[in-house]
């Protein structure tokens, strides 16, 4: 089994995250390094850095000791196939920021959205993905944390939804070395994998190694999926509930590939705030009947 945790709040200082996590039962987590919804956020004060750091040596997990993994997602504003240029160049300053708080942090990885090509066509956009990303590591040498590619829905102009699209920006870096893949499952489904066929997970997998020879999965979300397969819907359902329905989480969580990568929850949290807490239970429930 993965090590499973979750998308855990960073309100009030990114340190507060890893109290969370222990308290909902997670072996890896997620959060956002600074305010997602915003470009700019004030530096990172040396205290906060400090605590950030302390709390992850003192946190373990129910099937892990410390330090636990931990990747951040990038804010959603970022869009690193913008036609516009001003709007690129501020996504790629983000996109930097970002992987400087990384840094700083130890975070492990940053997971990123490629990006849209606004009605610039895929060849156009995916070229862009690519200089956006060798231009903040020219930029950066000093980088330590990796960026994670994550598959999307495909929905509109959004890019990344096949590997092939990700095998491009890939192939085309100066650098690929320092990129790796998170694959979302509810992304996945929406863009016409049905991951319930385990023909078709296999060979989902089989087609990333076949096409991407650097980047490998390091991290994985773990959504179900309230659109139906091939909808291109991006929409998070708790584990179970959703078109995807437990076994495809079952075969993941079984398949020893993937024993020490992140797992991470981005469902729904409900009106109570417990949706993961409830989600981790299931995912556990059903590697432990696997193995049964």
């Amino acid at each position: 089994m993965g090590l499973l945790g979750a998308h855990v709040s960073s309100a009030g200082g990114v340190s507060k995250a890893w109290p969370r996590a222990a308290e909902i039962g997670c072996d890896a987590l997620q959060l956002f390094v600074k305010n997602a919804s915003t470009w700019k956020a004030k530096p990172l004060a040396d205290a906060e850095v400090g605590a950030f750091h302390a709390a992850r040596a003192a946190t373990t997990g129910p099937g892990a000791s410390a330090p636990l993994p931990v990747v951040a997602h990038a804010s959603y504003l970022i869009n690193l196939a913008s036609p516009a240029e001003e709007n690129l160049e501020r996504s790629r300053a983000a996109l930097a920021d970002e992987l400087l708080r990384c840094s700083a942090l130890g975070v492990d990885g940053l997971v990123v959205h490629p990006g849209a090509h606004m009605g610039e066509g895929a060849a156009n956009g995916l070229a862009t993905i690519a200089r956006s990303l060798d231009a903040v590591f020219a930029r950066h040498p000093e980088i330590t944390t990796r960026l994670l590619l994550e598959n999307t829905a495909g929905q509109g102009t959004v890019l990344g939804a096949s590997v092939a699209e990700l095998a491009t920006i890939v192939a085309a870096l100066d650098e690929p070395g320092r990129v790796g893949l998170c694959l979302d499952t509810c992304h996945a489904f929406a863009a016409g994998i049905d991951l319930r066929d385990p023909d078709a997970y296999e060979g989902f997998l089989a087609e990333i190694a076949g096409a991407l020879t650097l980047p490998r999965i390091e991290a994985w979300h773990l959504n179900d999926s309230k659109g139906a397969l091939g909808t291109h819907k991006d929409r998070h359902e708790s584990i179970g509930q959703g078109a995807l329905g437990t076994e495809p989480f079952a075969r993941l969580l079984a398949d020893e590939r993937f024993a020490a990568t992140p797992m991470i929850l981005e469902t729904p949290l409900g009106d109570d705030g417990d949706g993961h807490a409830r989600d981790l239970v299931v995912l556990r429930g059903l590697h432990a009947g696997g193995k049964g």
